[in-house]
Order: C-alpha cells, then sequence, then structure tokens
C-alpha cells in the first residue's frame, strides 16, 4: 500500500483495499467475504463508496453489481509501502531490514539464498 493509504484510510478501509489488491478487483460481497469480523454488507459498501470518493477506487458495473478496482497500481503501492516500512522501523536502512526478514524467517532455502544472492549481484551492478 502506498504511505497515502497507510496514513489517510482508517484500519477498515486498509482491509477492504488488502482485498481488492489481493483479488486485482472485487464487488461488495467479496470484500464481504474476506474481511475479519466484517460489518454488515452496508456498511462495507458505505466505506468502499468513501474509498470510492477519496480517490482510491474506481467502479464499473456488471450486470446488477458494481465492481472496485484499485487506482494505483498494486506494484506502485506496494513499493510505497516498504518505503514506509524503511522509514518507520529501519532508520532508512535496507541491510536492516534484509537482516530483520532473515532473522524472522530463519528457514530460507538454499534456492531462496542463491536467488537473494543474484538478485544482491543484479543490484550491485545496476
Amino acid at each position: 500500500m502506498s504511505i497515502r493509504l497507510q496514513t489517510e484510510l482508517s484500519k477498515r478501509e486498509r482491509q477492504i483495499m488488502d482485498v481488492i489488491y489481493r483479488k486485482s478487483s472485487a464487488s461488495v460481497k467479496e470484500v464481504l467475504e474476506e474481511i475479519p469480523a466484517p460489518p454488515s454488507y452496508s456498511a462495507v459498501r458505505a466505506l468502499i463508496n468513501v474509498l470510492e470518493g477519496k480517490g482510491f477506487l474506481k467502479h464499473k458495473k456488471e450486470g446488477k453489481k458494481y465492481i472496485y478496482l484499485p487506482i494505483i497500481p498494486h506494484k506502485k503501492a506496494m513499493g510505497s509501502a516498504v518505503k514506509q516500512l524503511l522509514r518507520t522501523y529501519f532508520n532508512d536502512s535496507v541491510e536492516d531490514a534484509v537482516v530483520a526478514i532473515i532473522n524472522t524467517k530463519n528457514n530460507l532455502s538454499e534456492e531462496d539464498f542463491d536467488r537473494l544472492t543474484g538478485l544482491i549481484a543484479e543490484a550491485r551492478s545496476k
């Protein structure tokens, strides 16, 4: 999620955006089925309307239902979220973040390590 998504949205609005990003698009019913301890259908619909009004979502009509799509591309939102995470928890240190990830997920396979080493080598050559 982008920094804007992180700072301007309530917890429930972020949950809705997470579902829509994960699915690429979703109806109110689909969102309702995927968020934890969901409120009523009407409440989810109202929150989606708020998100649309804030410029985070757009919709298209399919038959009798509306399908909601994110306006900010997922890849851009992920990049912004990582920048926010680095700034907030790691003092902008990529190294510290990578060490934390490796220490948290200490069961990386040889393939994971090889892939990470290759990505680091590729980034170094750029």
